[in-house]
Protein backbone atom coordinates (compact mmCIF):
# COMPACT_ATOMS: atom_id res chain seq x y z
CA UNK A 1 0.00 0.00 0.00
CA UNK A 2 1.02 3.36 -0.92
CA UNK A 3 2.26 6.05 1.82
CA UNK A 4 -0.83 8.33 2.94
CA UNK A 5 -0.31 11.68 3.56
CA UNK A 6 -2.26 12.66 6.92
CA UNK A 7 -2.76 16.74 7.68
CA UNK A 8 -0.35 18.31 10.35
CA UNK A 9 -2.03 19.56 13.20
CA UNK A 10 -3.89 22.75 13.90
CA UNK A 11 -1.31 25.68 15.42
CA UNK A 12 -2.69 26.89 18.63
CA UNK A 13 -5.25 29.72 17.50
CA UNK A 14 -6.73 27.15 15.29
CA UNK A 15 -7.01 25.19 18.39
CA UNK A 16 -8.87 28.42 20.13
CA UNK A 17 -10.82 28.95 16.68
CA UNK A 18 -12.39 25.35 17.22
CA UNK A 19 -13.26 25.74 21.16
CA UNK A 20 -14.65 29.21 20.10
CA UNK A 21 -16.77 27.25 17.82
CA UNK A 22 -17.71 24.65 19.72
CA UNK A 23 -19.16 26.59 22.82
CA UNK A 24 -20.42 29.73 20.47
CA UNK A 25 -20.03 29.47 16.88
CA UNK A 26 -21.84 28.29 14.07
CA UNK A 27 -22.76 25.37 16.12
CA UNK A 28 -24.36 26.38 18.62
CA UNK A 29 -28.12 27.58 19.86
CA UNK A 30 -29.96 27.81 17.01
CA UNK A 31 -30.57 25.56 14.10
CA UNK A 32 -29.91 28.38 11.95
CA UNK A 33 -26.60 28.68 13.48
CA UNK A 34 -25.77 25.23 12.95
CA UNK A 35 -23.73 25.45 9.78
CA UNK A 36 -19.60 25.10 10.31
CA UNK A 37 -16.96 25.54 12.46
CA UNK A 38 -15.44 28.45 13.00
CA UNK A 39 -13.90 30.06 10.02
CA UNK A 40 -10.33 30.98 11.51
CA UNK A 41 -9.74 26.88 11.48
CA UNK A 42 -11.59 26.29 8.22
CA UNK A 43 -9.13 28.53 6.31
CA UNK A 44 -6.41 25.74 7.05
CA UNK A 45 -6.89 22.63 9.21
CA UNK A 46 -3.14 21.47 8.20
CA UNK A 47 -0.53 22.01 5.63
CA UNK A 48 -1.47 18.90 2.99
CA UNK A 49 -5.14 19.82 2.80
CA UNK A 50 -3.82 22.75 0.67
CA UNK A 51 -6.00 23.88 -1.72
CA UNK A 52 -6.10 22.68 -5.17
CA UNK A 53 -6.75 26.26 -6.53
CA UNK A 54 -3.11 26.92 -5.04
CA UNK A 55 -1.46 24.54 -7.27
CA UNK A 56 -0.85 21.88 -4.64
CA UNK A 57 -1.20 18.35 -5.72
CA UNK A 58 -3.41 16.33 -4.15
CA UNK A 59 -2.36 13.84 -1.24
CA UNK A 60 -3.62 10.47 0.34
CA UNK A 61 -5.63 7.67 -1.47
CA UNK A 62 -6.52 9.25 -4.81
CA UNK A 63 -6.43 6.04 -6.76
CA UNK A 64 -9.31 4.45 -5.61
CA UNK A 65 -12.28 7.16 -5.45
CA UNK A 66 -14.69 5.15 -7.59
CA UNK A 67 -16.05 1.76 -6.58
CA UNK A 68 -18.83 -0.18 -8.00
CA UNK A 69 -22.13 1.58 -8.55
CA UNK A 70 -24.61 -0.24 -6.98
CA UNK A 71 -27.50 1.88 -7.45
CA UNK A 72 -29.33 0.18 -10.14
CA UNK A 73 -29.08 -2.99 -7.89
CA UNK A 74 -30.00 -1.15 -4.55
CA UNK A 75 -32.22 1.31 -4.67
CA UNK A 76 -31.06 3.58 -1.90
CA UNK A 77 -28.88 6.16 -0.54
CA UNK A 78 -27.28 7.52 2.77
CA UNK A 79 -27.22 11.19 3.01
CA UNK A 80 -25.18 13.01 5.98
CA UNK A 81 -25.69 16.46 6.89
CA UNK A 82 -25.86 19.04 9.74
CA UNK A 83 -28.99 19.38 12.84
CA UNK A 84 -31.77 20.85 11.53
CA UNK A 85 -31.01 21.56 8.07
CA UNK A 86 -33.96 19.87 5.61
CA UNK A 87 -37.67 20.73 5.95
CA UNK A 88 -39.52 18.28 8.06
CA UNK A 89 -43.32 17.74 7.88
CA UNK A 90 -46.17 18.86 10.77
CA UNK A 91 -45.89 15.91 12.57
CA UNK A 92 -42.05 16.21 13.51
CA UNK A 93 -40.86 13.25 11.93
CA UNK A 94 -41.59 13.24 8.26
CA UNK A 95 -39.13 14.61 5.45
CA UNK A 96 -41.15 16.02 2.34
CA UNK A 97 -38.03 16.49 0.76
CA UNK A 98 -36.77 12.58 0.58
CA UNK A 99 -40.74 11.56 0.83
CA UNK A 100 -41.18 12.84 -2.50
CA UNK A 101 -38.11 11.83 -4.11
CA UNK A 102 -38.65 8.24 -2.74
CA UNK A 103 -42.20 8.24 -3.94
CA UNK A 104 -40.90 9.53 -7.53
CA UNK A 105 -37.85 7.65 -8.07
CA UNK A 106 -38.32 4.30 -5.95
CA UNK A 107 -34.83 5.01 -4.16
CA UNK A 108 -35.01 4.70 -0.49
CA UNK A 109 -33.08 7.39 1.45
CA UNK A 110 -31.19 6.41 5.33
CA UNK A 111 -30.50 10.55 6.20
CA UNK A 112 -28.72 11.33 9.46
CA UNK A 113 -27.95 14.14 10.95
CA UNK A 114 -24.54 13.26 12.30
CA UNK A 115 -22.49 15.91 10.66
CA UNK A 116 -21.95 18.96 14.25
CA UNK A 117 -18.72 20.33 13.54
CA UNK A 118 -16.32 20.13 9.58
CA UNK A 119 -13.47 19.15 11.66
CA UNK A 120 -14.88 16.94 14.02
CA UNK A 121 -16.45 15.00 10.52
CA UNK A 122 -13.27 14.95 9.11
CA UNK A 123 -11.86 12.71 11.83
CA UNK A 124 -14.66 10.12 11.48
CA UNK A 125 -14.21 9.88 7.93
CA UNK A 126 -10.20 10.40 7.54
CA UNK A 127 -8.81 7.23 7.95
CA UNK A 128 -11.33 5.40 5.70
CA UNK A 129 -10.82 8.01 2.51
CA UNK A 130 -7.27 7.78 2.94
CA UNK A 131 -6.81 4.17 2.91
CA UNK A 132 -9.45 4.40 -0.29
CA UNK A 133 -12.57 2.58 2.10
CA UNK A 134 -16.36 3.17 1.75
CA UNK A 135 -17.17 5.60 4.46
CA UNK A 136 -20.62 4.37 4.66
CA UNK A 137 -22.22 7.89 2.83
CA UNK A 138 -23.23 8.50 -0.56
CA UNK A 139 -23.78 12.30 -0.19
CA UNK A 140 -22.44 14.67 2.67
CA UNK A 141 -22.89 18.24 3.64
CA UNK A 142 -19.83 20.45 4.52
CA UNK A 143 -18.90 23.90 4.39
CA UNK A 144 -16.89 25.15 1.05
CA UNK A 145 -13.25 25.33 2.89
CA UNK A 146 -13.41 21.79 4.58
CA UNK A 147 -15.16 20.65 0.48
CA UNK A 148 -12.04 22.26 -0.67
CA UNK A 149 -9.82 20.62 1.42
CA UNK A 150 -11.44 16.86 0.67
CA UNK A 151 -11.14 17.70 -3.29
CA UNK A 152 -7.50 18.76 -2.58
CA UNK A 153 -6.52 15.63 -0.81
CA UNK A 154 -8.54 13.54 -4.04
CA UNK A 155 -11.48 11.90 -1.59
CA UNK A 156 -14.19 13.34 -3.44
CA UNK A 157 -15.95 12.27 -6.78
CA UNK A 158 -16.12 14.17 -10.27
CA UNK A 159 -20.20 14.57 -10.63
CA UNK A 160 -22.00 13.27 -13.44
CA UNK A 161 -23.75 16.35 -15.17
CA UNK A 162 -25.63 13.69 -17.04
CA UNK A 163 -27.87 12.41 -13.62
CA UNK A 164 -27.88 16.80 -12.91
CA UNK A 165 -30.19 18.21 -15.04
CA UNK A 166 -31.91 20.63 -13.13
CA UNK A 167 -29.01 21.36 -10.70
CA UNK A 168 -26.62 22.16 -13.75
CA UNK A 169 -29.39 24.66 -15.36
CA UNK A 170 -30.67 25.84 -12.28
CA UNK A 171 -27.97 26.70 -10.19
CA UNK A 172 -27.50 30.60 -9.61
CA UNK A 173 -24.92 32.71 -11.52
CA UNK A 174 -23.47 33.75 -7.81
CA UNK A 175 -22.42 29.84 -6.83
CA UNK A 176 -21.01 28.72 -10.48
CA UNK A 177 -17.60 29.58 -10.48
CA UNK A 178 -16.15 28.72 -6.87
CA UNK A 179 -12.08 28.86 -6.73
CA UNK A 180 -11.77 25.84 -4.73
CA UNK A 181 -14.17 23.84 -7.46
CA UNK A 182 -14.08 25.55 -11.20
CA UNK A 183 -17.48 24.65 -12.92
CA UNK A 184 -18.97 22.75 -9.40
CA UNK A 185 -16.90 19.26 -10.98
CA UNK A 186 -17.36 18.07 -7.19
CA UNK A 187 -19.82 19.74 -5.75
CA UNK A 188 -22.87 21.67 -5.47
CA UNK A 189 -24.41 24.38 -3.39
CA UNK A 190 -26.80 23.37 -0.60
CA UNK A 191 -27.25 27.26 0.95
CA UNK A 192 -24.85 30.24 0.82
CA UNK A 193 -24.41 31.78 4.18
CA UNK A 194 -24.13 35.48 3.72
CA UNK A 195 -22.62 37.36 6.91
CA UNK A 196 -24.45 41.12 6.80
CA UNK A 197 -24.89 43.98 9.27
CA UNK A 198 -27.57 43.71 12.23
CA UNK A 199 -29.00 46.28 14.23
CA UNK A 200 -31.49 47.44 17.24
CA UNK A 201 -33.73 50.20 16.50
CA UNK A 202 -34.31 50.66 19.30
CA UNK A 203 -30.93 50.67 20.65
CA UNK A 204 -29.58 52.84 17.62
CA UNK A 205 -32.45 55.18 18.41
CA UNK A 206 -34.36 54.48 15.06
CA UNK A 207 -30.73 55.25 13.32
CA UNK A 208 -29.39 53.02 10.00
CA UNK A 209 -26.15 50.91 10.85
CA UNK A 210 -25.04 50.14 6.83
CA UNK A 211 -21.53 49.87 6.78
CA UNK A 212 -18.16 49.15 8.94
CA UNK A 213 -16.83 52.20 8.58
CA UNK A 214 -20.38 53.36 11.07
CA UNK A 215 -19.61 49.87 12.82
CA UNK A 216 -16.04 51.51 13.83
CA UNK A 217 -16.47 54.94 13.58
CA UNK A 218 -19.92 56.35 15.25
CA UNK A 219 -19.55 57.55 18.83
CA UNK A 220 -23.31 56.55 19.65
CA UNK A 221 -22.27 53.03 19.15
CA UNK A 222 -19.48 52.61 21.02
CA UNK A 223 -18.88 49.87 23.84
CA UNK A 224 -22.18 48.24 21.61
CA UNK A 225 -20.78 46.85 18.60
CA UNK A 226 -19.83 42.95 17.77
CA UNK A 227 -18.21 41.79 15.32
CA UNK A 228 -18.02 37.84 14.31
CA UNK A 229 -15.03 35.87 15.49
CA UNK A 230 -14.94 33.88 12.20
CA UNK A 231 -12.05 35.01 10.42
CA UNK A 232 -12.95 35.50 6.91
CA UNK A 233 -16.55 37.25 7.75
CA UNK A 234 -15.27 40.14 9.98
CA UNK A 235 -12.12 40.25 7.81
CA UNK A 236 -13.48 40.40 5.11
CA UNK A 237 -16.61 43.10 4.88
CA UNK A 238 -13.81 45.02 6.97
CA UNK A 239 -11.54 44.88 3.39
CA UNK A 240 -14.72 45.49 1.26
CA UNK A 241 -15.34 48.59 3.16
CA UNK A 242 -11.62 49.62 2.82
CA UNK A 243 -12.12 49.50 -0.84
CA UNK A 244 -9.91 45.99 -1.35
CA UNK A 245 -11.42 42.83 -2.64
CA UNK A 246 -11.47 39.73 -0.27
CA UNK A 247 -10.84 37.92 -3.78
CA UNK A 248 -7.30 38.94 -3.82
CA UNK A 249 -6.57 39.65 -0.20
CA UNK A 250 -2.67 39.96 0.30
CA UNK A 251 -0.76 39.18 2.89
CA UNK A 252 -0.29 43.23 3.40
CA UNK A 253 -4.22 43.50 2.50
CA UNK A 254 -5.12 41.28 5.67
CA UNK A 255 -2.60 42.96 7.94
CA UNK A 256 -4.04 46.97 7.57
CA UNK A 257 -8.01 45.50 8.07
CA UNK A 258 -6.59 43.60 10.90
CA UNK A 259 -5.30 46.79 12.31
CA UNK A 260 -8.38 49.08 11.26
CA UNK A 261 -10.07 46.92 13.69
CA UNK A 262 -7.57 46.90 16.76
CA UNK A 263 -8.34 50.31 16.53
CA UNK A 264 -11.76 49.57 17.19
CA UNK A 265 -10.80 47.37 19.80
CA UNK A 266 -8.00 49.86 21.25
CA UNK A 267 -10.56 52.40 21.31
CA UNK A 268 -13.16 50.35 23.37
CA UNK A 269 -15.77 50.83 20.25
CA UNK A 270 -16.36 47.18 19.65
CA UNK A 271 -18.12 45.32 22.93
CA UNK A 272 -16.57 42.01 21.74
CA UNK A 273 -15.99 39.53 18.93
CA UNK A 274 -18.62 36.91 18.95
CA UNK A 275 -20.27 33.70 17.34
CA UNK A 276 -23.70 33.40 17.29
CA UNK A 277 -24.05 34.44 20.85
CA UNK A 278 -24.81 37.71 19.75
CA UNK A 279 -28.74 36.83 19.00
CA UNK A 280 -29.38 38.06 22.54
CA UNK A 281 -27.09 40.57 23.12
CA UNK A 282 -28.79 42.42 20.21
CA UNK A 283 -32.46 41.49 20.82
CA UNK A 284 -32.20 43.08 24.41
CA UNK A 285 -30.01 45.90 22.97
CA UNK A 286 -26.72 45.27 24.62
CA UNK A 287 -25.15 45.57 21.42
CA UNK A 288 -26.49 48.33 19.35
CA UNK A 289 -25.54 46.78 16.24
CA UNK A 290 -23.40 43.77 15.05
CA UNK A 291 -22.07 41.34 12.10
CA UNK A 292 -24.51 38.83 11.96
CA UNK A 293 -25.43 35.54 9.87
CA UNK A 294 -28.54 36.12 7.38
CA UNK A 295 -30.39 33.38 8.57
CA UNK A 296 -30.11 34.25 12.02
CA UNK A 297 -31.13 37.59 11.35
CA UNK A 298 -34.41 36.47 9.55
CA UNK A 299 -35.43 34.52 12.97
CA UNK A 300 -34.81 37.65 14.92
CA UNK A 301 -36.88 39.36 12.72
CA UNK A 302 -40.15 37.35 13.05
CA UNK A 303 -39.49 37.56 16.97
CA UNK A 304 -38.49 41.27 17.36
CA UNK A 305 -39.63 43.55 14.64
CA UNK A 306 -37.11 46.15 16.60
CA UNK A 307 -34.29 44.26 14.36
CA UNK A 308 -33.04 45.70 11.19
CA UNK A 309 -30.31 44.68 8.51
CA UNK A 310 -28.23 46.16 6.03
CA UNK A 311 -26.76 44.94 3.05
CA UNK A 312 -23.50 47.43 2.81
CA UNK A 313 -23.01 48.98 -0.29
CA UNK A 314 -18.98 48.24 -0.49
CA UNK A 315 -20.26 44.38 -0.11
CA UNK A 316 -20.68 41.92 1.91
CA UNK A 317 -19.37 37.84 2.36
CA UNK A 318 -20.93 34.66 1.28
CA UNK A 319 -19.96 31.29 1.86
CA UNK A 320 -21.72 28.29 1.11
CA UNK A 321 -22.09 24.47 2.26
CA UNK A 322 -21.79 21.81 -0.39
CA UNK A 323 -22.90 18.30 -1.26
CA UNK A 324 -20.63 15.86 -2.18
CA UNK A 325 -19.97 12.40 -3.21
CA UNK A 326 -16.94 10.61 -0.85
CA UNK A 327 -14.56 8.39 -2.47
CA UNK A 328 -15.94 4.93 -2.72
CA UNK A 329 -19.52 5.50 -2.30
CA UNK A 330 -21.95 2.35 -3.25
CA UNK A 331 -24.54 4.56 -4.98
CA UNK A 332 -23.50 7.38 -6.62
CA UNK A 333 -25.92 8.00 -9.57
CA UNK A 334 -29.05 7.62 -6.95
CA UNK A 335 -26.91 10.74 -4.75
CA UNK A 336 -26.68 12.18 -7.88
CA UNK A 337 -30.37 12.11 -8.75
CA UNK A 338 -31.00 13.31 -5.33
CA UNK A 339 -28.90 16.32 -5.85
CA UNK A 340 -30.91 16.87 -8.67
CA UNK A 341 -34.29 16.36 -6.97
CA UNK A 342 -33.11 19.24 -4.89
CA UNK A 343 -32.45 21.88 -7.42
CA UNK A 344 -36.01 21.53 -8.71
CA UNK A 345 -37.52 24.64 -7.86
CA UNK A 346 -40.29 23.09 -6.10
CA UNK A 347 -38.30 21.01 -3.66
CA UNK A 348 -35.69 23.77 -3.29
CA UNK A 349 -38.59 26.47 -2.24
CA UNK A 350 -39.90 23.63 0.28
CA UNK A 351 -35.58 23.72 2.21
CA UNK A 352 -35.72 26.91 1.27
CA UNK A 353 -38.39 28.15 3.76
CA UNK A 354 -37.58 25.92 6.37
CA UNK A 355 -34.04 27.28 6.61
CA UNK A 356 -34.28 30.28 5.84
CA UNK A 357 -30.26 30.64 4.34
CA UNK A 358 -30.15 31.84 0.88
CA UNK A 359 -31.31 29.80 -1.66
CA UNK A 360 -28.91 28.64 -4.85
CA UNK A 361 -31.51 27.76 -7.15
CA UNK A 362 -32.65 30.05 -9.96
CA UNK A 363 -36.37 30.14 -10.62
CA UNK A 364 -37.31 29.31 -7.06
CA UNK A 365 -39.19 32.83 -5.92
CA UNK A 366 -42.71 32.28 -7.32
CA UNK A 367 -42.62 28.39 -5.58
CA UNK A 368 -41.31 29.99 -2.36
CA UNK A 369 -43.72 32.81 -2.59
CA UNK A 370 -46.36 30.04 -2.41
CA UNK A 371 -45.15 29.14 0.80
CA UNK A 372 -44.85 32.11 2.24
CA UNK A 373 -44.72 36.04 0.25
CA UNK A 374 -42.52 37.66 2.72
CA UNK A 375 -39.60 34.66 2.53
CA UNK A 376 -39.77 35.28 -1.24
CA UNK A 377 -39.44 38.81 -1.07
CA UNK A 378 -36.92 39.09 1.36
CA UNK A 379 -32.98 39.77 -0.66
CA UNK A 380 -31.22 37.32 2.33
CA UNK A 381 -32.63 34.07 1.24
CA UNK A 382 -33.23 35.16 -2.83
CA UNK A 383 -30.92 38.01 -3.11
CA UNK A 384 -32.00 40.69 -5.91
CA UNK A 385 -29.47 41.27 -8.63
CA UNK A 386 -28.33 44.25 -7.09
CA UNK A 387 -27.49 41.91 -3.66
CA UNK A 388 -25.87 39.33 -5.71
CA UNK A 389 -23.42 42.01 -7.36
CA UNK A 390 -22.33 42.96 -3.67
CA UNK A 391 -21.55 39.34 -2.64
CA UNK A 392 -17.98 37.96 -2.43
CA UNK A 393 -16.08 34.98 -1.03
CA UNK A 394 -12.88 34.92 0.77
CA UNK A 395 -10.00 33.73 -1.80
CA UNK A 396 -8.25 29.95 -0.94
CA UNK A 397 -5.50 30.39 1.63
CA UNK A 398 -2.69 27.72 1.43
CA UNK A 399 -1.57 26.18 4.86
CA UNK A 400 1.32 28.50 5.23
CA UNK A 401 -1.13 31.59 5.13
CA UNK A 402 -3.76 30.07 7.11
CA UNK A 403 -1.60 29.53 10.03
CA UNK A 404 -0.25 32.70 9.89
CA UNK A 405 -3.51 35.00 9.56
CA UNK A 406 -5.41 32.61 11.69
CA UNK A 407 -2.48 33.68 14.79
CA UNK A 408 -2.62 37.02 13.71
CA UNK A 409 -7.09 36.97 13.99
CA UNK A 410 -6.26 35.13 17.73
CA UNK A 411 -4.01 38.02 18.66
CA UNK A 412 -6.82 40.47 17.54
CA UNK A 413 -9.66 38.73 19.52
CA UNK A 414 -8.06 37.87 22.39
CA UNK A 415 -8.80 34.36 21.88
Amino acid sequence: MEETQQPEGLSPPELAAVRRSLANGRMAVTRRSLLRAGAAVALASGGTGALAACGIPPAGRTDAGRAEDRSAQEKRVVFSNWTEYLDVGEDGKRRPTLDAFTARTGIAVKYTEDINDNDEFFGKVQAQLAAGQDTGRDLIVLTDWMCARMISLGWVQRLDTANLPHAYVNLSPQFRDPDWDPGHVHSYPWTGIPAVIAYNKKATEGRTVDSVSQLLDDPKLKGRVGFLSEMRDTVGLTLLDMGKRPEDCTADDFDAAVARLQEGVDGKQIRRFTGNDYINDLSKGDLAACVAWAGDVVQLQQDNPDIGYAVPKAGYMTSTDNLMVPNRARHKKNAELLIDHCYEPKVAARIAAYINYVCPVDGVREELAKIDRDLADNPLILPDRETTARSHAFRALDGRESKEFARKFADLTGA
